[in-house]
């Protein structure tokens, strides 16, 4: 783990690039607070720092970038912050679907749909299907999103095949609960980003994680830029990954 200021890379060599990125968006709040801003600003100011980072993995070729956008333990937020939340994702959807789908990006969500109100959960099933066959940049968008609880839901439909009699406990194994996650043929991401400091993931691919590089970036989500996309890649392109065993250099 790492907490880095994000120098841009050389990107000579496109080996070095994680075929999926993670990012935890944090430090809206702060953002606008440390401006004199309210919350609601620096929310929209972190809409424009996704449309950049999006831009941006689909120039630099990572295949997979998934983004926290609303947490399922977010609902503890004020009604007026979450209300604000719920509305810019609907305007990023009517606004920018149409550019995600000329550029190539199909749009998967992740995260628990039940309890959302009607037109949001339609918006999220067009931006889904008007997507599906692209094929240049995955934008998975977890939301309404925690990982115990999908970790949690897996179980419960593994038990359910047990307790019908169509499946031995025996053949329980993390393959087996593994395909029964949000998006199964998703591959675990290679790095997982945070901004502004943190450093915990926070109910977020807790069960992907396992052998993901974790790089914690000082700046607040709002600032966040190709540069310092590029910065945490470097970051990872350093590192040399064991997984238990002999040394692997990332992005060999």
């Amino acid at each position: 783990m790492s907490n880095v200021a994000a120098p841009a890379p050389d990107r000579s060599d496109s080996s070095e690039v994680p075929v999926h990125v993670a990012i935890i968006m944090d430090g809206n709040g702060r953002w606008a607070a440390a401006r004199g801003l309210p919350r609601a600003e620096g929310h929209r100011r972190g809409v424009d720092a996704l449309r950049r980072v999006v831009r941006a993995a689909n120039e630099l070729g990572i295949a997979y970038l998934t983004i926290f956008s609303f947490s399922s333990e977010n609902w503890s937020r004020p009604a007026s912050e979450i209300g604000d939340l719920f509305g810019l994702l609907r305007r990023f959807i009517r606004n920018d679907l149409a550019t995600l789908h000329r550029d190539g990006v199909r749009v998967r969500v992740i995260g628990e749909r039940e309890g959302l109100e009607p037109d949001l959960c339609a918006l999220l099933t067009e931006a889904e299907e008007l997507t599906r066959n692209n094929t240049r940049l995955n934008l998975v968008v977890a939301f309404n999103y925690g990982s115990r609880q999908e970790i949690a839901n897996a179980a419960q439909r593994l038990a359910r095949e047990v307790a019908e009699g169509k499946r031995d406990p025996a053949s329980i194994d993390p393959d087996s609960l593994s395909q029964y996650l949000d998006a199964p043929d998703i591959p675990d991401p290679d790095l997982i980003i945070r901004t502004s400091g943190e450093q915990r993931l926070s109910n977020f691919l807790m069960w992907q994680a396992a052998y993901s590089e974790l790089v914690f970036v000082p700046i607040h989500w709002p600032d966040f830029d190709k540069a310092a996309l590029e910065g945490a890649i470097a970051e990872y392109a350093r590192r040399e990954r064991r997984f238990g065993g002999l040394a692997a250099k990332t992005g060999s």
